[in-house]
């Protein structure tokens, strides 16, 4: 970095600047394979602001600023691929306002979607979206996330009202409102979610909060192989019984929980359902699930009622990285996702299922399957140049299977530089249209460059 830029910097970060080896590398890693240089620079701002002033330093030497939230992505989406400042957004972690009247809260965009339901308990409110990673809620809506709870309560798209967004000039806009709707413009809201960082950088949300359920249970059911599993998630899905989350693991999953949380279900696939409502209607709904899933198969039904029960349920998914990691020690994880309409999700999971069995890897599958939307983590030695590959040609499988039957090749995981090859499959001409609003935001190319979108000529 050039020194008359860092000293800029310096003058109002003062030690929340960091050009140490330690930082930077910190910052050029990712939760899957991804790795990336690390950046010139880490910068830790405290307000929209001080993130105002180091994009407008930035800017004017055109040097890359690169947001970074909790570095849970998994398709390398926050490394430094041509160097710069990567802006660690973890100190703005506060909540800025609860409106319990309106179901809303104000967060800055460091804050974690634990944390902030930490903060909700008093209020009987809580914020739904939960896609497994104790992610920071700015990096959850640059990458639109959804999660365990989306069959229900939407993704990210569905409950973000409003952002507060710092330019690649520098200027700060809010975009939305706190009312229910709008029809006043353009929806910038929805422009920069999902934008991973590329157009602007989320420095507020306006979030929308939902009522604490009166009454929660929560199952997991046993199935002799995986069609008859991912069948029967089509089944329930057409049935209309409300679940609040339904996921599916594979057998080697159910393996890995078992080594990993010293559970003791059977090495089959597996179905984790949850309901929500009144008591009377959480105990319809559950023997609704019961009676369609034994039409299926299912056997082994564990409810957890008690809050203990269900919180050990949901760790143990949530926990489905780290455990599948151990079944091959040292290994790292090719991780992708695709997402597909209902009535192809067990043809696609068995696909993908196959291909894996194909190529001699272990490959566990999860999914947040009430929306169609599948994930695997393909083992590989990280040394093994052939493995990553073949793990990589699955992954592009899948997604193209997914395309081929009305899908997207992502369903939550986001683009990052691990699917930007892809892109132009998915969305033909309009891909280029994200280039050009991508232009038209950021002419210097600063923000987060090299991932999303077309590369400019």
């Amino acid at each position: 970095m050039r020194a008359d830029v860092a000293a800029r910097l310096k003058d109002f970060l003062g030690p929340r600047l960091s050009v140490a080896a330690a930082d930077r590398a910190h910052h050029a890693a990712s939760e899957s394979f991804h790795r990336g240089p690390p950046p010139d620079a880490v910068a830790w701002p405290e307000d929209a602001d001080e993130v105002a002033r180091v994009v407008t330093i930035c800017a004017a030497a055109g040097i890359p600023v690169i947001p970074w939230g909790t570095g849970t992505s998994l398709e390398g989406h926050a490394l430094a691929l041509r160097g710069g400042v990567t802006l660690d957004l973890s100190r703005m972690a506060r909540v800025v306002e609860v409106r319990a009247g309106d179901m809303q809260a104000s967060v800055q965009p460091g804050l974690t979607r634990e944390a902030l339901n930490t903060e909700l308990r008093a209020t009987g409110l809580f914020f739904p979206v939960d896609p497994g990673a104790n992610a920071s809620l700015g990096g959850m809506a640059a990458t639109r996330a959804s999660g365990t709870t989306a069959v229900r309560y939407g993704t990210m798209r569905s409950n973000v009202l409003g952002l507060q967004v710092v330019l690649a000039d520098g200027r700060i806009i809010r975009t939305g409102t706190r009312a229910a709707k709008s029809s006043a413009g353009y929806d910038l809201t929805a422009l920069f979610l999902g934008s991973e960082g590329t157009l602007g950088i989320i420095t507020e949300l306006t979030l929308r909060l939902h009522g604490q359920p009166e009454e929660v249970s929560a199952a997991v059911c046993a199935f002799a192989d995986l069609h008859r599993a991912v069948e029967c998630v089509a089944a329930v899905v057409q049935s209309g019984i409300p679940m609040a989350r339904i996921e599916f693991v594979d057998a080697a999953t159910a393996r890995a929980f078992n080594l990993h949380s010293l559970s003791a279900l059977p090495e089959t696939p597996h179905l984790m359902v949850e309901f929500h409502g009144s008591a009377g209607r959480v105990r319809e709904d559950a023997a609704s699930f019961g009676e369609l899933a034994a039409e299926f198969g299912a056997t082994g039904f564990d409810w957890a009622v008690s809050a203990e029960d269900r919180a050990r349920l949901w760790r143990m998914r949530h926990g489905a990285y780290n455990a599948c990691r151990a079944l091959r020690p040292g290994a790292t994880g090719v991780v992708t996702d695709v997402c597909v309409p209902m009535s192809h999700l067990a043809a696609a999971v068995a696909a993908a299922d196959a291909d894996i069995r194909a190529a001699g890897l272990i490959g566990p599958m999860v999914g947040h399957v009430g929306d169609g939307n599948f994930h695997a983590q393909i083992l590989v030695d990280p040394d093994d140049a052939d493995e990553v590959a073949a793990a990589r040609r699955i992954a592009v499988r899948m997604a193209e299977r997914a395309l081929a039957v009305g899908g997207t090749i992502t369903g939550e995981h986001g683009i990052g530089i691990g699917k930007r090859g892809l892109m132009a499959a998915e969305h033909g001409e309009a891909w280029q249209v994200m280039g050009a609003i991508k232009a038209a935001l950021d002419p210097g190319d600063i923000l987060n460059p090299g991932k999303l979108v077309p590369d400019r000529n």
